[in-house]
């Protein structure tokens, strides 16, 4: 089952590339984040490809695609959706909004005000949504990728902690390399996604979100992993360190990423190669620091290398 299981992602990850050029790092982890439940945030410059990339997913994947573009005027019930008077019934009818899809691309979220933004955090967090004390649940597998704006753009909301905490990682997917690019533009003909075949069902992936339950984290392993996000806590240049939340993700996506690189089993090198992704936006720094990618990724080398990895007696 675990050899069928990774060849199954394996192909799902081929499928993407076949888009999205030298980036097999950054499909790896989106797709982890989409085993494990999770949702991704972007921060990137326009153009690198992240629209693609969700689309290529949602159709790879079986699933339904939306998209959402945020803006200053953008309310809740243009997400979310709207009950209408019907006349001939005499009764309110509920219209569901873009968020009611599998896979849902939240572009420039920093760019609507926190009211709007704050429409998506029960829907990320418990999976579906209260209008008008109505509960209405949303698709088993709800995946959201959101890009944002760098904040020293004009006109941006940056997203406040609760917003980050709900997301599982935050990536960065920049320019591709030159071999790369020149491959992109030599042979980009505008039909690339109708090449796209599906590689997994709603019942594959259901079963590979099962699998991800059962992939054994060792003692050792889940100390380790709490070693870090105390020290998160701990560090003199943090002021708001990892929750018990982000504690509860950092194990959660070890253990998809694990199922990625074809194991049962959790490693250090994986909490490792997905602490950047998983901590980076969750911190928030003292005296008024910029958390900019640069300063943290200095604090997450200062704590890999303070922290003792755990060695096999």
């Amino acid at each position: 089952m675990l050899e069928s299981a990774h060849q199954k992602i394996t192909l799902l990850i081929d499928e993407m590339e076949k888009v999205i050029l030298g980036k097999r790092d950054v499909l790896q982890l989106t797709v982890t984040a989409f085993l494990a439940g999770g949702h991704v945030l972007f921060e990137d410059i326009p153009g690198v490809g992240k629209t693609m990339m969700v689309k290529t997913l949602a159709k790879a994947t079986h699933g339904t695609f939306n998209r959402i573009q945020f803006t200053p005027d953008l309310l809740p019930s243009d997400i979310l959706g709207v009950s209408i008077y019907n006349t001939t019934s005499q009764s309110f009818e509920f219209h569901q909004g873009p968020i009611f899809t599998t896979v849902l691309l939240a572009d420039e979220i920093n760019r609507t005000t926190p009211r709007t933004q704050a429409a998506l955090l029960e829907a990320m967090s418990e999976n579906h949504v209260t209008i008008d004390n109505q509960t209405y649940p949303l698709n088993q597998h709800f995946f959201v990728l959101a890009t944002q704006n760098p904040l020293d753009y004009e006109g941006t909301y940056p997203l406040p902690e609760a917003q980050l905490d709900r997301f599982l990682f935050k990536l960065h997917v920049g320019y591709p390399e030159f071999s790369d690019e020149l491959n992109l533009i030599l042979n980009q003909t505008g039909n690339e996604l109708n090449q796209i075949r599906q590689i997994l069902s709603s019942s594959d992936i259901s079963q590979l979100k099962r699998i991800v339950d059962d992939v054994y984290v060792d003692a050792a392993v889940a100390r380790y992993a709490l070693q870090l996000v105390h020290a998160t806590r701990n560090h003199d240049r943090i002021a708001l360190g990892i929750s018990p939340r982000g504690s509860i993700s950092f194990i959660r996506a070890a253990k998809a990423f694990a199922l990625t690189e074809g194991r049962n089993y959790v490693t250090p090198s994986d909490l490792q190669l997905i602490l950047p992704a998983t901590f980076g936006h969750r911190l928030l720094l003292k005296g008024g620091h910029p958390t900019s990618t640069e300063n943290v990724q200095v604090i997450l080398d200062q704590l890999l290398t303070r922290v003792p990895v755990p060695v096999r007696k």
